[in-house]
């Protein structure tokens, strides 16, 4: 009886939760895409290739 409550509970709460995780990550990216400010990654063409990660 437990069983049968307890595993999709849990099954539906880490998809949950992944989707939670996925959403406040895809917030923060297109955030960050927008600010004129954020440093450039240091793999783009017009950031420095010696500099700091931009994600560190």
């Amino acid at each position: 009886m437990l069983t049968e409550f307890l595993l999709p509970a849990l099954a539906f709460g880490t998809l949950l939760a992944g989707i939670i995780f996925a959403l406040i990550s895809q917030q923060k990216t297109i955030n960050r895409k927008h600010d004129p400010n954020a440093p450039k990654s240091t793999l783009a063409a017009d950031g420095d290739p010696h500099g700091k990660p931009a994600d560190v």
